[in-house]
């Protein structure tokens, strides 16, 4: 009779599935936000990778053709035509900047300061998105699982068993989000690190640069400065008018 009993339950018991797949589809509310909240993270830092790579890629290639050729100006003019023609390399903007005001060497360098910080926050856009992802995701994962655990227990509770059927989903949440969070977070501090190295580089040499750059430009700036006395001298040669006695 027993046999009979069990022979039916046992016909109608639903399998339980422990695939991932399975486990992030029938996740518990809380769990199921934080683990699509991981996948969405994990996604956006191979954008944001892939493109901070090719934003890099074209940035370095056109600071190389300007500085190439800038290496062969030695005139103010000579520079910043060079500028205009490579108007997208970061030291062209460093150096049209410097076209547009005249002044002494320390007013020049001022300048290209102020112009490398507008280059450097143009290099470095997305990186605090890829810095967020990398220290929060862990914490992220460690939330659901943290919530996983409770559900098992609460399962528990509520069945008054501790069979795998009753605490296996809840467990095997909580560990897809830990996985998911160490997923989004590990390449996110692999590919911060490699980027924001690209990025040192560029400016560095942008920062080493711009000092011939500042030379060459305030050599206008000399040459006003110069030509001023030599005007007033060629002034107080001139013989002064004797005026006729009335």
């Amino acid at each position: 009779m027993a046999f009979l009993q069990s022979a039916p339950e046992a016909a109608t018991a639903v399998p339980i599935k422990l695939d991932p797949v399975s486990l992030i589809l029938h996740a518990s509310g809380p769990v199921f936000l934080v683990v699509w909240l991981l996948i969405v993270a994990a996604i956006l830092v191979w954008v944001i990778a892939v493109l901070k790579v090719l934003q890099l890629a074209r940035l370095s290639a056109q600071q190389a053709r300007f500085e190439q050729e800038s290496a062969h100006a030695h005139s103010p003019d000579q520079l910043f035509a060079l500028a205009q023609r490579h108007a997208d390399a970061p030291g062209a903007r460093v150096v049209l900047e410097l076209s547009r005001r005249a002044g002494t060497g320390k007013l020049l360098e001022s300048i290209a300061k102020r112009a490398i910080v507008t280059e450097t926050q143009r290099a470095s856009s997305l990186m605090p998105t890829l810095s967020s992802i990398a220290a929060a995701s862990p914490f992220i994962g460690l939330f659901g699982t943290v919530y996983g655990i409770m559900d098992a227990f609460l399962r528990i509770g509520q069945q008054k068993s501790a069979s795998l059927p009753v605490v296996a989903p809840a467990i095997g949440e909580a560990l897809i989000a830990t996985a998911i969070g160490l997923f989004a977070a590990i390449p996110a501090v692999i590919a911060y690190n490699a980027i924001n190295k690209r990025i040192d580089d560029l400016l560095a040499a942008l920062e080493a640069a711009s000092e011939g750059w500042v030379e060459i430009a305030s050599l206008s700036a000399r040459g006003i400065q110069e030509s001023i006395p030599l005007a007033l001298q060629r002034t107080s040669d001139r013989p002064t008018p004797v005026m006729p006695k009335g």
